[in-house]
């Protein structure tokens, strides 16, 4: 369990050049409130920037930096695993990273992306993705599980149950098959090549025993026939090496494709979120008469117009939309189209190296015919020079065949191996022994909020949702209330499971601005008393509307800006 105890920071965003500093341990119930852009949710960027050198907030890094001081920007985060204390330092202007273990600091030698793993991997043994999950729930960059694909969705589950070792070892074996694979043809190749080479001096050292006009024909017509070959196996290099300068000439245009996509994909990105937005201000429109801010009613005529404008805008941004997605299909089509010339341009690289190894093999072939040629007056010392080449082969080729068989024997190992770790392997059945503890969990915790749905994941993670006698509901059906009593009721369950394996599980709990917009106040009531039956929890919950919440906890954190700067006025 990671039991985390402290966050400090100081030069970061709106804080000044004194540390703020946040005691997680101080009480079990904190809210944290304070005015718009006082710096309340700074917590959450600190930690997250501290653990995964990434705010939780989508920031550039030089956008962290206090741009008033625009230096020594310091951020600590104090945590216990079992009996080790680690401190976690990281800076930016100067750049700083440091890990200490009970007080000493780790071995730095490794560059700073492997120090990074060694802090998720080895030390923490969680990431940044499902770190959100269990530890985060915020309104900000925040991506509920529900709106993960199915790949990351699989991910945060396997990091919970503790099954990403498999992935990984998956990774390594996938490399090491390549590998063997490669291997294997070359040792195929070179085993074929030792027993033509061990047939080829069998029959010429029968016929050099025999000192008689039909050997010499017999080298002869060997030679000839070796040098017909050769010259077939350099016309044939000659061509394919052609083929291959072709085949590369046409796939010049790769580098500009994939820059192409990603533009595209990013363009694409950026449209539909303006098109999700526009949505949400149109829903927004369509389903409400009176302003929720000041109470005020909306006027008809403006709200008429409003509809009718999002209307067409959301209009033109779907037809902007599908001629982005359209162009980015093209240049798929055209990158596929290149991967499959370089799959063939490989597939000749390796025909031209195996008869390149042959033409090596036959011009050895061809020199040693010849040398037989000049010294077969001498056939006593031939016959005895030729039965030891061959006692040599033999040994080579026996070598090289008990090597490829351990080979194929280890590459046999490996690939069962890979079909226990896939995802239809071991992993498999490890998740489909928590999906109905995981299934039960969700929806208590969606009936302790007072939701009374049927909440059912398969084991790809998709979902089925049965609401009011009605079938094939889906996570977008719901209001934003209902979402966030949805994506509460997974947080929950992630934290539940990650206690019975062990493996993503912390005291610390941070829900920001949750009360602000979506839970009503009968869904925040639900709320407390879910939070108040959890054991050992450390929670922290930002908002703005403090003053309706105040009662509700056993500690108050309150933020404000003095002159530009975020002060810590209550602790």
């Amino acid at each position: 369990m990671i039991f985390f105890k402290k966050c400090r920071w100081k030069n970061f965003l709106s804080t000044g050049d004194q540390f703020i500093e946040v005691d997680f341990l101080k009480s079990p119930l904190t809210l944290i409130v304070g005015n718009n852009g006082a710096g309340k949710s700074t917590l959450l960027d600190a930690l997250c920037f501290s653990l995964f050198n990434r705010p939780f907030r989508k920031l550039k890094k030089d956008q962290l930096v206090n741009s008033i001081n625009d230096k020594d920007c310091l951020i600590e985060v104090e945590f216990k695993i079992g009996t080790k204390e680690y401190l976690i330092r990281r800076g930016i202007k100067p750049n700083l990273f440091e890990i200490f273990e009970n007080g000493e600091l780790l071995n730095q030698d490794a560059t700073t992306t492997d120090y990074q793993k060694v802090l998720e991997n080895n030390i923490m043994k969680l990431n940044y993705r499902s770190f959100i999950q269990v530890v985060i729930l915020g309104s900000s960059s925040y991506e509920p599980f529900m709106k993960l694909g199915a790949r990351y969705r699989r991910e945060v589950v396997e990091e919970i149950l503790d099954i990403r070792v498999f992935s990984l070892m998956d990774i390594i074996l996938r490399t090491r098959q390549g590998d063997l694979s490669k291997e294997l043809i070359e040792m195929e190749h070179n085993v074929k090549l030792l027993d033509e080479k061990y047939n080829i001096k069998l029959d010429y050292f029968n016929k050099a025993k025999d000192q008689s006009t039909l050997q010499t024909n017999e080298l002869r017509k060997d030679l000839e026939e070796a040098q017909i070959e050769l010259k077939k196996y350099t016309e044939t290099v000659i061509r394919q090496r052609q083929e291959v300068d072709f085949l590369n000439s046409t796939i010049e245009d790769k580098k500009d494709i994939i820059n192409k996509i990603k533009k595209l994909e990013s363009l694409e990105a950026k449209v539909e979120n303006n098109a999700m937005k526009l949505k949400k201000d149109l829903d927004f429109f369509n389903e409400n008469d009176d302003c929720p801010v000041c109470k005020q009613s909306i006027e008809e005529d403006y709200k008429s117009h409003m509809i009718k404008h999002k209307k067409e805008t959301i209009t033109n941004v779907e037809s902007g939309l599908k001629k982005l997605i359209d162009e980015v299909v093209i240049n798929e089509n055209r990158l596929n189209s290149i991967h499959t010339i370089e799959e063939k341009a490989r597939t000749y690289d390796i025909a031209i190296a195996k008869n390149t190894s042959s033409i090596s093999s036959l011009e050895n072939q061809i020199h040693n015919l010849n040398s037989k040629l000049e010294s077969i007056t001498n056939n006593k010392d031939d016959v005895i020079k030729l039965e030891a080449e061959l006692e040599q082969i033999k040994v080579l080729l026996a070598e090289a065949k008990e090597k490829l068989q351990k080979e194929s024997s280890l590459k046999e190992y490996i690939d069962t191996a890979r079909g226990l770790l896939n995802d239809e392997g071991i992993k498999a059945k490890i998740i489909k022994k928590y999906l109905d503890p995981m299934n039960q969990l969700i929806n208590k915790y969606l009936q302790a909020m007072d939701f009374f749905i049927s909440f059912h994941l398969d084991e790809q993670f998709k979902e089925t949702i049965k609401s009011r006698g009605r079938e094939d509901f889906s996570y977008e059906n719901f209001s934003e209330g209902e979402k966030m009593r949805i994506d509460l009721a997974l947080l929950f369950t992630w934290r539940q499971i990650a206690k019975m394996k062990n493996s993503t599980n912390t005291n610390l709990l941070i829900l920001d601005e949750i009360f602000d917009s979506s839970l009503d106040m009968q869904g925040t009531d639900f709320f407390f008393k879910l939070i108040k039956s959890l054991p050992k929890e450390n929670v922290f919950i930002i908002s703005h509307k403090g003053d309706i919440l105040f009662d509700k906890f056993t500690n108050i954190i309150k933020f404000e800006k003095d002159r530009n700067f975020t002060k810590q006025i209550w602790r």
